[in-house]
């Protein structure tokens, strides 16, 4: 190796290195705070202790906020869940006309400016005459996740063999029975992959929610709100807490995910 091989890969380290550390250097920053006093004098480094997790319960608009934002992601899982794996059976075994033209209306929500499908979805509600509330923040959410859990429930669809469900249907089996045995064991895992990263996805969202959402606000349209007065301490705490189990859903994803591209 040359010395401006050496060079460059040196660079290329410290490149990485400094891209990492301004990625996830402020969460680092949250965690490592959530267990220390903070006033205006600055951190009090010999206080360290768990009382600001121990206090989260004494800010109930936090946890209600919270308790929204997963009640929200939770339905929408569910509900995008069982609309993708609907139309995705339909196009793997039924006439499949107009395959391009749905497609087209479920990625085009994920692909636009979250900003524009807010407001088209804002406008659009107001002409059904539905009111703003966590109902049009979950079917908000569902229009924005459907897109990931079809896709992958798609690809996985496509790896199967026709011969497995025209055999099923041979032995006299009906079209429910078919999916129902066949078809949805064959799913699981990448139904659990798109499930996971979908809910990650919807737990965090904040643009399309900020026009949706009514007087239930969800937890990062609460903390968007307590930027403009400051936050509590015990922010750090509840941030913590989200973090570690965005990073294990992550993970969990991501496992799943790569057990579903082996067995492709």
């Amino acid at each position: 190796m040359t010395a401006a091989e050496r060079i460059t890969i040196t660079l290329l380290w410290a490149v990485g290195a400094l891209v990492f550390v301004m990625l996830y250097g402020p969460a680092f920053m949250v965690v490592v705070l959530s267990f220390f006093d903070i006033s205006r004098d600055g951190i009090d480094w010999g206080s360290f202790g768990f009382q600001w997790y121990a206090r989260l319960g004494d800010n109930p608009q936090m946890l209600a906020a919270l308790g929204n934002t997963l009640l929200v992601g939770a339905c929408a899982v569910v509900l995008a869940t069982a609309l993708a794996l609907g139309l995705a059976y339909y196009m793997k075994t039924g006439i499949r006309r107009g395959r391009p033209l749905l497609e087209f209306v479920i990625f085009l929500p994920f692909v636009l400016p979250a900003i524009i499908t807010g407001i088209s979805l804002l406008v659009a509600f107001r002409e059904l005459g539905l009111e703003r509330s966590l109902i049009t923040v979950t079917i908000g959410h569902v229009v924005l996740i459907l897109a990931i859990i079809y896709r992958m429930v798609m690809i996985r669809l496509e790896s199967l063999e026709d011969s497995q469900i025209e055999a099923s249907l041979d032995l006299g089996a009906n079209g429910w029975q078919t999916f129902l045995h066949v078809v949805l064991p064959q799913l699981r895992s990448a139904l659990v992959t798109s499930g996971l990263l979908a809910f990650t996805l919807s737990f965090d969202e904040t643009l399309v929610t900020f026009f949706l959402v009514g007087g239930e606000p969800t937890l990062p349209i609460r903390l968007w709100a307590m930027m403009r007065v400051g936050f509590t301490p015990e922010v750090n705490a509840l941030v913590s807490i989200v973090l570690l189990v965005t990073i294990t859903l992550a993970v969990l994803g991501a496992m799943s995910l790569k057990e579903t591209m082996a067995r492709r």
